[in-house]
């Protein structure tokens, strides 16, 4: 084959053969490796064309002549060792411009009768796909660079053994150990993981290849020698070749312990609550800002039919009773306005009684940033303790009616024994008849008040209404009790104008305030009254200079049967109804009534009626 090839094979032919070949080739020809045949393709590759044939190759390409290329194809002359480049760069000039390119390449000895007479060149431009590798070990490099930085811990496992490829601090930090787990397997470098089934997870993403994602997964490592738990929310993603087959998983994770451990304590703390809740006799009960029920104890559900149990837009005012649902909203708006809680009684049917029962509900808002975020309340049923009031002022109602005529006629009789005695000249059991009718007098006014407060509570009180002087009113009342005590009365008064109320009732306030201002400062010697017009209302002030009460105490001083209570408290008698009625005839007058104290400085008492238009002749 060789002396045929030598003798039937011109060098024209083999130029052609070659120049038609779809790889790049020359033959490089003697010590000079004068470019002796080059097709196309290599010509390309070098930027050149036909003009370099037959020029040696130093010649032909001049910017190789400091580069590697030179050397090695003079040893393969030499020696006759083929050589095999992979991936060579090679510095060529091309349209007039230094050009990096890379090739995979041959430079293979030509023999002729024995002996080397020159080199052949197949070459492969390989430029575009090592770029690309750069590129992307360049992108992996950014990569990691980030991840080593990310506050997210980060790792990659490798291969289906799970070889821990990377590991930023974060993620070491979070196994506990140091970097000497890097090229180990994972369940190699954490054998604690065995019985847990992240090993099995890792290892299926590798078959089938999908992401595997969690929230608050619970897993045990040990951590300063000791196995502990933590919570992690964490993802396992495949990474692809560019053949597409899966290499690596990125586990990404971040440390919620702190999180699930605080969750863990707020809900243990939210059963203790909820099952306190639940074993109150009362009804316990959670709002929304707007007042929709977010949660509400069995108490509160019996009260419902299954029907109502079972409406999502079920609304509690549906239950209320008709006449107090008003009264009810309007505190509740209130509240919402200023913020603050509230108390108040209402009726709501029992479904299961069938019927309307009293209950006592207080609720307090919960506020955020100055908003109101919900409300908190309880509902005490206070229906038992409603009909012993009843039937209390019934009773109270009954015994003042039979009290008023034995107590009237022995006011009676005690005036007349007096006036008897004081004309036989007895002067001292005289003295005692009078006593004795002072206390009939005090006994008749708490009658009367015992008698006020049941018609209160029924709701029977009558109010006989008309125009009047107002400071007229309070003149002849100041003068009256200015004869029975040795306090002085200062009076700062002016002709305020006309008031539309109930003058003997409005005279039983003004009576109640002052007395109460005389009886709380029995070591001062005066007090001040003083009436003025704001523009629209009559208003009346009495300040005293005696024992005064605390704030918290301010707000209830006008309950039923409230009395401040402390060291004076035994010193004063008195059924605590007297600001109670004066409160109740105001606020039915359509006026305010109020209080302004100070601990051992006194207290101011105030009430404003509305003024009319009509003049008072």
């Amino acid at each position: 084959m060789k002396n045929f090839l030598l003798n039937n094979v011109s060098l024209d032919s083999l130029t052609t053969l070659l120049s038609q070949a779809p790889v790049a080739l020359a033959m490089l020809m003697g010590e000079d490796q004068v470019v002796e045949i080059a097709n196309k393709q290599i010509l390309d590759l070098w930027g050149k064309d036909t003009n370099v044939i037959g020029l040696p190759i130093l010649e032909a390409i001049p910017e190789i002549r400091d580069q590697e290329f030179p050397r090695i194809l003079k040893n393969v002359y030499n020696t006759g060792i083929a050589y095999k480049g992979n991936s060579v760069l090679a510095m060529l000039m091309k349209d007039g411009v230094l050009t990096d390119s890379y090739f995979d390449f041959i430079y293979s000895p030509v023999f002729f009768e024995g002996k080397i007479t020159g080199v052949s060149v197949v070459a492969t431009d390989v430029t575009d796909k090592v770029l690309s590798e750069k590129k992307l070990q360049e992108s992996e490099i950014r990569f990691k660079e980030l991840m080593e930085i990310s506050d997210y811990s980060t790792a990659i496992y490798l291969g289906e053994d799970l070889i821990i490829d990377f590991a930023n601090d974060q993620m070491i930090k979070t196994w506990g150990k140091d970097r000497s787990v890097i090229g180990k397997k994972l369940e190699e470098a954490l054998p604690e993981l065995k019985g847990q089934p992240f090993i099995d997870i890792l290892k299926n993403i590798f078959a089938t290849g999908i992401p595997y994602t969690a929230k608050e997964d619970k897993v045990d490592l040990v951590v300063d020698g000791v196995l502990q738990t933590f919570y992690y929310n964490f993802s396992y993603k495949p990474l692809y070749d560019a053949q597409g087959k899966i290499y690596a998983i990125m586990n990404v994770a971040v440390d919620v312990t702190e999180l699930v451990n605080a969750k863990n304590l707020s809900q243990a703390k939210e059963d203790e609550y909820r099952n306190l809740a639940e074993a109150m006799p009362q009804m316990v009960w959670k709002t929304d800002a707007e007042g929709k029920v977010e949660y509400c104890n069995e108490q509160m559900l019996n009260l419902l039919t299954p029907e109502e149990k079972r409406d999502q837009d079920f609304s509690f005012m549906k239950i209320i009773h008709p006449e107090d649902a008003f009264k009810l909203s309007k505190v509740w708006n209130e509240s919402c306005v200023n913020q603050k809680g509230f108390e108040i009684e209402y009726r709501i049917f029992d479904a299961g009684k069938q019927e309307y029962r009293w209950f006592l509900t207080r609720a307090l808002p919960v506020l955020k940033n100055g908003e109101v975020l919900k409300w908190i309340g309880t509902s005490t049923d206070i229906n038992e303790f409603k009909n012993l009031v009843t039937q209390k002022d019934t009773f109270l109602g009954i015994a003042s009616h039979e009290l008023k005529t034995p107590l009237t006629s022995l006011k009676l009789y005690a005036q007349v024994l007096e006036r008897m005695l004081k004309k036989t000249g007895d002067e001292k059991n005289a003295e005692f008849a009078k006593k004795m009718d002072l206390q009939v007098v005090k006994l008749t006014s708490l009658v009367g008040d015992l008698l006020d407060v049941t018609k209160i509570n029924s709701g029977k009180i009558h109010l006989n209404e008309s125009d009047f002087d107002f400071e007229k009113l309070v003149l002849e009342n100041a003068e009256e009790l200015q004869m029975s005590t040795l306090h002085k009365i200062k009076l700062n008064t002016e002709n305020v104008g006309a008031v539309f109320a109930d003058r003997e009732r409005i005279s039983q306030v003004i009576t109640n305030l002052i007395s109460n201002a005389i009886k709380y400062s029995p070591d001062a010697v005066e007090i001040l009254v003083d009436i003025k017009n704001d523009g629209n209302f009559a208003i009346f002030t009495v300040q005293d200079f005696g024992i005064g009460m605390p704030e918290d105490k301010k707000a209830r001083v006008f309950e039923q049967y409230y009395r401040v209570s402390g060291d004076e408290q035994n010193t004063f008698p008195g059924l605590g109804l007297g600001l109670y009625i004066a409160a109740q005839i105001v606020e039915r007058s359509n006026g305010k009534i109020w209080v302004e104290s100070t601990l051992g400085k006194g207290s101011t008492f105030c009430f404003s009626l509305p003024l009319v238009d009509r003049k008072i002749n």
